[in-house]
């Protein structure tokens, strides 16, 4: 079973959260904050599963703009589940050293 990983733009609403700045003291609040996933699904179904409440994280399904495909479409698709978990957390990691408030399981 292939995976992906997935990258969501959230609203800069989501930056009034606490919990959000927390995990990212550094991001420049001018940059755009994004969710990072991997699923086993299509990156679509997944956003589609997030919006409407399924599995979903609060940030995506209260905040969740739209997927961005230039940021991971190159990484899919995954042959195993610790390959997309490793590349979920290097696009974590990359976004957070460029400045962007980045929300990650």
């Amino acid at each position: 079973m292939p995976y992906n990983v997935y990258v969501i733009e959230l609203d800069k609403e989501v930056m009034k959260s606490k919990k959000f700045r927390e995990r990212n003291p550094n991001m420049n609040t001018r940059r755009t904050c994004y969710y990072v996933g991997q699923t086993s699904h299509d990156p679509e179904t997944r956003f589609n599963q997030h919006r409407d409440g399924y599995k979903s994280n609060s940030f995506v399904k209260r905040y969740g703009k739209g997927l961005v495909w230039r940021k991971f479409k190159k990484y899919n698709p995954i042959k195993t589940r610790e390959e997309a978990e490793y590349i979920e957390q290097m696009l974590t990691d990359k976004l957070r050293r460029k400045g962007h408030g980045v929300w990650s399981n």
